[in-house]
């Protein structure tokens, strides 16, 4: 049994809008089969990648703009590119942000619905991650997280302290994640969340099982009556791990 990362769940009021913006910002395209829901992944690709983490927009009546736990930080493979990367940002809609990470060496933004991203400066490690390099969730623990989370993915740690603790997929490369100790937390519905898949997809109960002995929740169980089932992990953030459709 294994579960992949596949796509980050964002929530907005108009899924094709914000869907087109974050299309144009990684250079990916955008498209819709269903009202309500907006996919952006890489061009002429079929989901799910093997690699990369695409993005799928849900539409719902009141998303809320707040600056979520979870944010995207975008990769850049000179300063030039960064420079570059930015001003196309801001001319898509994007404003500046305030990441409350202090002097580091990226740039931090919101998209046009309110979310935080960050624009890192080129580093050796994120050459090979694709335009994300690394999806950040804000957490009172990151060591504690890293180790729930890499144990439902199994994904190697790479760094850890106090602060910081780092994943990444030893088999199929894609972007990092990453864990900051971050004090004041707000206990609120995020607007973005991870989704997982199983492998195979057939082993979705069987998984969320897995999932619970480690410290994984259902707050919806017996009530989700959907082809996905929603999670909590041990700090509350809400993910889920997708079905057969």
């Amino acid at each position: 049994m294994a579960l992949r990362l596949v796509q980050l769940n964002f929530k907005a009021r108009d899924d094709s809008a914000l869907g087109r913006f974050w299309a144009k910002a990684l250079d990916w395209e955008s498209s819709s089969d269903d009202p309500g829901a907006t996919s952006v992944m890489p061009v002429g690709s079929t989901w799910p990648l093997p690699a990369a983490v695409t993005i799928d927009v849900i539409a719902v009546p009141d998303p809320e703009t707040v600056n979520d736990r979870v944010h995207l930080e975008l990769a850049t493979t000179s300063a030039a590119h960064h420079t570059e990367l930015v001003a196309r940002l801001r001319d898509l809609g994007a404003t500046s942000a305030d990441a409350g990470q202090g002097d580091q060496p990226r740039t931090a933004l919101a998209d046009p619905d309110g979310n935080l991203f960050c624009v890192r400066q080129p580093q050796e490690i994120h050459q090979d991650t694709g335009p994300i390099a690394a999806v950040v969730v804000d957490c009172a623990d990151p060591q504690a997280m890293a180790r729930f989370w890499g144990e439902a993915m199994d994904w190697p740690l790479h760094d850890a302290t106090d602060d910081h603790a780092v994943l990444r997929s030893a088999k199929s490369g894609g972007p990092y994640l990453e864990f900051l100790r971050t004090p004041h937390l707000k206990h609120m519905r995020n607007r973005i969340h991870l989704d997982l898949l199983p492998d195979p997809v057939e082993d979705q109960l069987a998984e969320v099982a897995r999932l619970e002995t480690i410290g994984a929740t259902r707050p919806n169980a017996g009530k989700d009556d959907f082809p996905w089932k929603i999670l909590t992990d041990p700090e509350g953030n809400q993910f889920c791990v997708l079905g057969r459709g």
